[in-house]
């Protein structure tokens, strides 16, 4: 019996593709933390999408905010933080977005919080994680190294609770649809 599950074994992982090989990178932090970037942009931007301009004003419970709210407060935080990494002029105008904002108006805001993410991203190596980031000017005690992990954390979290929000109103969130 031991012999026969052996040559099942091996037929099957001959038949199977081979991983793609690996690469390594001079900058495998930021490298990452760019594959990341690429993903959650993707998600959270279909979520925003998705969501009928309708039901941007819903929300599951009293205490909790409501979707608009929610993509909202995705654009200012990846805006705050984006131009901490990225040292990029902070756009304060998207800072206050009233909780009324219309859904065209939101989905062009995440679009373009993403668009100053991979801007910031891509000047970033892994040489410079250990330097402090500066808002407006100002020096925030954080290193860049911990800017990035904290949104890249936020992006997981955030679209949890759109994909959440989504399914709550019928709707097949971006990474339960089928490949195209």
């Amino acid at each position: 019996m031991i012999p026969q599950i052996l040559v099942l074994s091996a037929t099957l992982l001959s038949t199977q593709a081979a991983p793609p090989e690996f690469k390594p990178s001079v900058n495998p932090v930021t490298d990452t933390a760019r594959q990341v970037l690429v993903q959650q942009s993707k998600n959270l931007i279909d979520a925003a999408e998705l969501m009928p301009a309708d039901k941007y004003g819903y929300h599951p419970s009293e205490a909790q905010m409501t979707f608009g709210k929610l993509v909202a407060h995705i654009v200012q935080t990846n805006m705050a933080l984006c131009s901490m990494i990225g040292n990029l002029p902070l756009a304060t105008d998207v800072l206050k977005l009233p909780d009324t904002t219309p859904k065209d108006t939101l989905v062009a805001a995440i679009r373009q919080s993403f668009t100053v993410c991979t801007e910031a991203f891509a000047k970033v190596t892994d040489s410079q994680l250990g330097e402090e980031v500066s808002l407006m000017g100002r020096r925030v005690g954080q290193s860049r190294a911990a800017a990035v992990i904290t949104i890249t954390n936020d992006w997981a979290d955030h679209y949890s609770t759109a994909a959440s929000y989504l399914r709550l109103n019928g709707i097949l969130p971006p990474t339960a649809r089928p490949k195209r």
